[in-house]
C-alpha cells in the first residue's frame, strides 16, 4: 500500500541575500561564465518568484563575481579550448561551444589561439580514435572517405585538413608539417 504524500513545500521567493547565495553556490560547483550565470539567475528567479525591493540587477551581481575572480570568461574560454583540442575537436567545435556560454570575442582570444596551435594534432587525434586515414585498417573507397571528411568537419575541423588526413593512406608515416602545407593549413 502507498503512503500518503506530504504536500509539496513551495520554495520562498528571492531576495537580494538568497539571490547571491544562489549565485555563490552555482560559481562554486561549476566553471561557468558570466552569460551563464545570469541565465542561471534568471531562471530562478521566473521559478521561484522576487520579493525584493527592487528588480533584481543580475548583470551587476555577474559583474561583480568577475571583478571578485569567482568567474573568469578567459580562462573558462581557455579551458574548453584545450579539453576540446585534447578530445580531438576543432576550433569551429570550440567558437560554437563559447558563443553558447555567452563568452565575449576579447576574452576568447587566447582560447582561439591554443585552438589554431593545437589544430594539427587535435585532427590526429580525431582520426585516431575514429580510425580515419592513417590509422585505418583498410583504404576507404571514395564514399568512406567522404564520410570520413564529414565527420571531421562536424568535429569542427578544417575541411582542407580534413582532406589532407582522409587522403593519407592507411599505417602511413606521419608528418605535422607536411599535413599543415597539404592542408593549406600553415597558418594554423
Amino acid at each position: 500500500m502507498r503512503t500518503p504524500s506530504k504536500p509539496r513545500r513551495l520554495p520562498q521567493p528571492l531576495n537580494e541575500a538568497a539571490l547571491r547565495e544562489l549565485a555563490l553556490r552555482y560559481a562554486g560547483k561549476y566553471a561557468t561564465t558570466r552569460a551563464k550565470l545570469r541565465g542561471y539567475l534568471a531562471r530562478k528567479v521566473r521559478e521561484r518568484g522576487w520579493n525584493g525591493d527592487k528588480e533584481p540587477d543580475l548583470e551587476a551581481l555577474a559583474s561583480r563575481f568577475a571583478e571578485l575572480g569567482y568567474i573568469d570568461d578567459a580562462s573558462y574560454a581557455l579551458s574548453q579550448s584545450r579539453s576540446l583540442s585534447g578530445r580531438g575537436y576543432g576550433k569551429r567545435r570550440l567558437i560554437q561551444k563559447l558563443r553558447l556560454a555567452g563568452v565575449e570575442d576579447a576574452d576568447s582570444a587566447e582560447a582561439n589561439a591554443h585552438a589554431d596551435d593545437e589544430a594539427v594534432d587535435a585532427a590526429l587525434r580525431f582520426a585516431r580514435r575514429r580510425r580515419i586515414g592513417p590509422f585505418a585498417s583498410d583504404r576507404p573507397d571514395p564514399r568512406q572517405r567522404e564520410k570520413w571528411i564529414a565527420a571531421m568537419i562536424r568535429a569542427g575541423h578544417d575541411s582542407g585538413l580534413a582532406r589532407a588526413i582522409t587522403g593519407l593512406a592507411p599505417g602511413t608515416e606521419i608528418d605535422a608539417e607536411t599535413l599543415r602545407e597539404r592542408s593549406g593549413s600553415a597558418g594554423l
